[in-house]
């Protein structure tokens, strides 16, 4: 295939409308919707693994059309009426094909690199971090894109009808959505007692990604390679259905697609913890004494080395002995659903924390405080406001005289928190010292064991 025949092929088939049917829903997707895509450290332009994670994502709504617009290529000889014609001439099937295949290929791999490249410079803005393990993340998704678009002409080409096209598009989109919420979903029980549903092995021979949930969490290279392994076996069955002339030779052209699915499900995890996999480099602690965060948020540290080892100082002198030492990013990651596990020894700090992102400069030190004080027992992945941001307010205050909502207090919760902690704020402060800090000696103990309500236990119930 040289650059002339390519250059004709471009101009006369539906190859550059694919690369745009790709492209511009998928900008639109992403500048016109307001999504979590655009919040926090997992935003798609902060950082370059969610950058690739979302991308990626945006296969549950491209890799149909993809595929929809592969048949219609597939149908262009067909309806032209050319079909005899082509089979008569000297030139092999798969020289045609190859050209076909070619310019697709092409505009469909241009087209998702540019949207990748419209995020990149972004993230190249916002980050000091930058490494490739985000790579091949992005390979498999273009990967993905080109091999359901050949599947796409292959199935066009042996099934030459109008309806085609939006019957295989439609088939896509099922099977990303059975994937990625049915047939791709276990359904497994917390050590809490919560249900909950999390992927499994069959869920990743779907184009789609589970949204990004921290910047160092990644796909495990057994993943990659049993999604390659599944992708090239897709190609060559779309290839192969290209050239076949007999129904016999449609029927084996099957083969190739069974069997990539067959060793693509025999190499990829079935284990979740193994499927998304924390990136040890990007989470490697990048301290300040006892202020650490990880790489990915290494140029937040110089603004929170400060706030933070005041904080320790002030929790050493209210809690003593029993008060931590240390401030790092929590780079746990935990089933969605499970309740949170504290050390009483180190504040773990999440960037993505409502009340730490909204504070700088003395706000961030009472947002740490109030951290290190009731870290939060609310589920991984849950949302609420109550009892802990309660008793957050409170432990803030006691620490460093004064009551006052915490920076990142929903506005609309503000009447509601003074409201709550008022009362309770003037009981406490009524006791003598030791009276005092034996109650919130003993919330503390409750918010770190997540056993009991620290603010029940501030009000003077019994903590557990």
């Amino acid at each position: 295939m040289n650059s002339r025949v390519l250059r004709i092929e471009l101009r006369r088939s539906v190859a550059p409308w694919a690369g745009l049917v790709v492209l511009v829903p998928a900008l639109a997707f992403l500048y016109l919707l307001n999504g979590a895509w655009w919040s926090g450290t997992t935003a798609w332009t902060a950082q370059w693994t969610p950058l690739a994670l979302w991308t990626r994502s945006l296969l549950f709504y491209l890799w149909p059309l993809a595929v929809g617009l592969g048949a219609l290529q597939g149908l262009r000889d067909h309806r032209s009426k050319m079909s005899e014609l082509l089979t008569s001439t000297p030139r092999p099937a798969r020289h045609r094909a190859a050209t076909l295949v070619g310019a697709t290929a092409i505009t469909l791999a241009s087209a998702f690199a540019f949207l990748v490249l419209v995020g990149g410079v972004q993230v190249l803005a916002h980050t000091e971090y930058t490494h490739l393990g985000w790579l091949p993340i992005s390979l498999v998704g273009a990967l993905f894109l080109v091999a359901g678009a050949v599947l796409g002409m292959g199935a066009g080409r042996a099934l030459p009808s109008p309806l085609t096209p939006p019957a295989l598009a439609m088939g896509a989109f099922v099977f990303t959505a059975l994937m990625h919420m049915s047939l791709g979903r276990t359904e497994t029980e917390t050590t809490d007692g919560f249900t909950n549903t999390e992927p499994n092995r069959i869920s990743l021979l779907s184009p789609t990604v589970e949204e990004a949930r921290e910047a160092f969490v990644t796909l495990s290279a057994s993943v990659h390679v049993g999604q390659t392994i599944w992708l090239l076996g897709m190609t060559a069955t779309g290839f192969a259905l290209l050239v076949a002339a007999t129904p016999r030779a449609r029927l084996t052209a099957l083969t190739p697609v069974l069997a990539g699915a067959a060793i693509a499900l025999l190499v990829l995890p079935a284990d979740p913890g193994r499927m998304y996999v924390v990136d040890k480099d990007a989470a490697e602690p990048v301290c300040d004494g006892p202020v650490c965060v990880t790489k990915t948020q290494q140029a937040r540290l110089a603004g929170l080395a400060g706030p933070g080892k005041e904080a320790l100082r002030l929790l050493h002198g209210s809690l003593g002995a029993q008060a931590p030492v240390s401030i790092r990013e929590n780079t746990a990651v935990l089933p969605e659903g499970s309740t949170p596990r504290w050390s009483g020894k180190t504040v773990l700090l999440d960037f993505d924390d409502d009340i730490v992102a909204a504070a700088k400069g003395e706000e961030l030190t009472r947002a740490l405080i109030a951290k290190g004080m009731v870290p939060g027992c609310t589920p991984v992945g849950w949302s609420g406001f109550g009892g802990d941001e309660y008793a957050q307010t409170i432990a803030a205050g006691w620490v460093l005289g004064d009551l006052k909502p915490l920076r990142g207090t929903p506005a609309n919760m503000r009447h509601e928190v003074e409201s709550e902690t008022r009362p309770v704020w003037k009981k406490l402060k009524a006791l003598p010292r030791a009276g005092q800090l034996s109650r919130i000696n003993a919330m503390h103990a409750a918010a770190l064991s997540c056993e009991g309500d620290p603010f029940e236990v501030l009000s003077g119930g019994a903590s557990r």
